[in-house]
């Protein structure tokens, strides 16, 4: 039983990086260019507010944004559902008149049902189920429709289900685990900051991968708004700077010339808080690393919690955004993401697995 659950994961997770793996070297260039905006932006050489900014800007998060198309079309290639309706489903995801008021936090409803309000752009598992689900009923309906309307009518009724299921079931579901989470953490904070740290500073890069981090994000946004700190996003950082680590040990590790260049760039992209690259491209289809993260996002939350860091501003945890937590215990968060770094170096260092694994498409 137990090697049928280990075969069922290890599927699970070839799959879902085999999703990524086609467009990881972009993931690391827009993550870098993003990166390098930060750091302009924190340095005063470029403003925010400038022209050139919003150019560059969406340069570097169109592809997070619109993440979902892109997993539209590799997801389908990858589960063999038609990647062209899957894309066309994804941008009823992102269709900007239903997007705003779901983003708000609106229900609407269709034909009675309710659609709870969820955040779609930058998200990853809704859109994966939905590229599997739309598999099934595409089969379903060669099986079942004449040939002489197959054509048409294949497209328009996978659009209308897998549309309907996916804003039905799929996106409230993530929504619903990632809330009951985040006051689960809220509860462990109230009982020990040091416990949280570790429990958050664990899970959190693997919860990205399903989504369910954005709950904690919006927490974080909440607690700016209203309070002008919040402890969320500091316990979040030794966790990103753990997935620059690890890549960094695996690239040494690694004798494939291509894959190094791969590697430096998603651990580069890591520490200017754009984890994607070295999650879905380096460490997570070798598991053991990812492994690694969770061990030095754990011990460096631990840290980060009792340091008592806050951030002051809202910011995703990087290398750029460390002045946003500059106040009480900054010195000791800083060494906590030194410490989340190092230690998830070390263990990938000290664990034995296959580096150079082959791409298969």
């Amino acid at each position: 039983m137990a090697e049928k659950k280990k075969s069922a994961v290890n599927v699970i997770i070839d799959g879902i990086s085999g999703i990524f793996l086609p467009i990881v070297n972009l993931l690391s260039a827009a993550g870098i260019l993003k990166g390098v905006l930060a750091v302009l932006s924190a340095a005063a050489v470029l403003s925010a507010e400038s022209e050139t900014y919003l150019v560059l800007n969406a340069m570097g998060d169109s592809l997070f944004y619109f993440l979902p198309m892109i997993l539209a079309f590799t997801a389908a290639r990858k589960f063999g559902s038609n990647p062209f309706t899957a894309v066309v489903i994804a941008g009823i995801l992102l269709y900007p008149s239903l997007t705003t008021p779901l983003e708000a936090g609106e229900t609407l409803r269709f034909l009675g049902f309710p659609l709870k309000g969820v955040t779609y752009h930058s998200s990853v598992i809704p859109m994966i189920l939905a590229a599997g689900m739309l598999y099934f009923v595409e089969r379903l309906l060669e099986h079942v429709l004449p040939d002489l309307v197959k054509d048409f009518l294949t497209p328009l009724l996978s659009i209308l289900v897998v549309g309907f299921t996916t804003l039905f079931l799929f996106g409230p579901f993530g929504a619903m685990v990632g809330d009951v989470l985040a006051i689960g953490y809220g509860f462990v904070y109230g009982l020990s900051p040091a416990i949280a740290g570790f429990c958050l500073g664990a899970v959190i890069q693997p919860m990205v991968v399903f989504g369910f981090h954005w709950s904690f994000i919006l927490i974080g946004m909440n607690n700016i708004m209203v309070s002008g700190q919040d402890t969320v996003l500091a316990l979040m950082g030794p966790a990103v700077f753990a997935q620059s680590g690890a890549a960094l040990a695996v690239m040494i590790k690694s004798k494939d010339k291509a894959f190094q260049t791969i590697c430096a760039s998603a651990a580069l992209s890591a520490l200017f808080g754009i984890t994607e690259p070295a999650m879905f491209g380096v460490n997570l289809p070798r598991k053991k690393p990812m492994a690694a993260v969770c061990v030095g996002g754990g011990i460096g939350g631990i840290l980060a919690g009792i340091s008592g860091a806050k951030a002051m501003a809202f910011a995703f945890p990087s290398l750029a955004a460390l002045p946003v937590f500059y106040g009480k215990g900054f010195g000791l968060y800083v060494v906590s993401c030194l410490i989340g770094f190092a230690t998830s170096f070390a263990v990938t260092m000290s664990l034995k697995f296959t580096v150079d694994i082959p791409y298969q498409d």
